[in-house]
């Protein structure tokens, strides 16, 4: 299946920032979802924020954990999905995936890796203490 083109991880302090892009281009006709995952050695895959559209409109989406701190934006022109996170904690230590469904997944969907059909390789975002 495809793989989604990312960068943009590295290594900051706490309270720094840094700004992930994904290449993914909306190609369902029902519509878009996009979005990013992040797993820790020996924890399992977590959703952290998706946007999903279909037509004119969009609506985006955060786990409570990061939201306030993170941001996450389209670019259709470019076909790019920006993950923008500010105010990084230790906690947010993670390798973070871009997953994307050629379709606007219901809210409840967004949650489970199972349900996007297309994944980045990774991006290793490290925040020191």
């Amino acid at each position: 299946q495809e793989q989604l083109a990312e960068s943009g991880g590295g290594l900051v302090q706490a309270g720094g920032s840094l700004s992930l892009s994904c290449a993914a281009s909306g190609r369902g006709y029902s519509g878009y979802t996009i979005s990013w995952f992040r797993q820790s050695p020996g924890q399992a895959r977590e959703f952290v924020a998706g946007i999903r559209g279909s037509g004119g409109g969009f609506a985006t989406h955060y786990t409570d954990s990061v939201k306030g701190r993170f941001t996450i934006s389209r670019d259709n022109a470019k076909n790019t999905v920006t993950l923008q996170m500010n105010r990084l904690k230790p906690e947010d230590t993670a390798v973070y995936y871009c997953a994307s469904a050629n379709t606007r997944l219901i809210l409840s969907s967004l949650w489970s890796e199972e349900n996007y059909d297309a994944w980045g390789q990774g991006t290793q975002v490290t925040v020191s203490s």
